[in-house]
């Protein structure tokens, strides 16, 4: 009988995902982090069912009520629960953040490839990113806000926007790099067309650095967004988000710091959560990294 080892049907059988999964799980950090993205994700999605109250329910005589265990984030100024208010302001941060991820990426992806393979478009389509990228963030994001209107979809739109050249130039720079490999010399020389070589053989080699991009995205819009809300420019106050909560409890902030505590935690750790995920696809996926750790 042959001495060779067979393969393990379970290593057969593992998928990509899984094995992603698997290198992820390994760092303490992005397992915490997973784990803080999962509470965030429930707690969105089922705040219509597991939210203590109604996040416009008033109760004015126990406006500004400390912690307890009725309110466990207290109430603001209205009487309102804070911790309900949180839960329902996760739902509008992360589907926010969702759609911007999807547009930018697509949109960015397109634009990216196009200007990396085909010559005579790259020198007018990166000069209208850099356009685009000279703006602070922000400062685009609210002037997009000025123009279109204060409303849900035009956060996403406007954000879309801000985000989509800085996809478009990861796209390219990998873009660049492929189109002079030789899979790729060899599939235009057996006459593949300029469609199928970026269907077939650029896009699946740009998943890796794109996804790991969609997760920087992802935290930079809720990030935005709550600035946004903030300031006044984003979705309308009567909306209960982390950026508008923030913005109505700046005069209790003495008396009340809950009010600003309960929603700016919310932000930061998901941000850092999100960033956190993002170094870890960035070393699970990149093979030089990955034979560092």
């Amino acid at each position: 009988m042959s001495d060779v080892a067979l393969p393990n049907a379970r290593t057969r059988s593992a998928s990509p995902l899984l094995l992603l999964l698997g290198r992820l799980v390994r760092r303490r950090l992005v397992l915490i982090s997973l784990f803080i993205l999962l509470i965030m994700l429930v707690a969105a999605v089922g705040a219509s069912w597991i939210a203590p109250y109604s996040p416009r329910r008033m109760d004015i005589a126990h406006r500004l009520a400390a912690p307890s265990a009725a309110h466990w984030f207290g109430t603001d100024e209205f009487g309102r629960d804070v911790l309900t208010r949180c839960m329902y302001g996760a739902q509008l941060s992360l589907t926010v953040g969702f759609l911007v991820v999807i547009a930018s990426l697509t949109c960015g992806t397109v634009l990216g490839v196009v200007s990396g393979y085909v010559r005579q478009l790259d020198g007018l389509l990166m000069r209208i990113t850099d356009a685009l990228m000279a703006f602070p963030d922000i400062l685009l994001a609210i002037a997009l806000m000025a123009a279109l209107g204060a409303s849900l979809t035009d956060v996403v739109i406007a954000l879309g926007t801000v985000y989509t050249p800085r996809v478009a130039r990861v796209a390219r720079g990998a873009t660049l790099v492929l189109r002079e490999l030789q899979f790729i010399e060899a599939a235009e020389a057996l006459g593949a067309s300029g469609r199928r070589v970026i269907v077939v053989h650029l896009l699946p080699n740009l998943a890796s650095p794109l996804l790991v991009q969609g997760t920087f995205v992802f935290a930079f819009s809720i990030l935005t967004e709550a600035a946004l809300s903030f300031l006044g420019a984003g979705v309308p106050p009567t909306s209960p988000t982390w950026g508008n909560m923030i913005a109505s409890a700046q005069e209790y902030m003495q008396n009340a710091s809950w009010l600003i505590l309960a929603p700016g935690l919310c932000i930061v750790l998901t941000v850092l959560a999100l960033q956190a995920v993002g170094d870890g696809l960035r070393d699970a996926l990149d093979p030089r990294l990955r034979r560092l750790t």
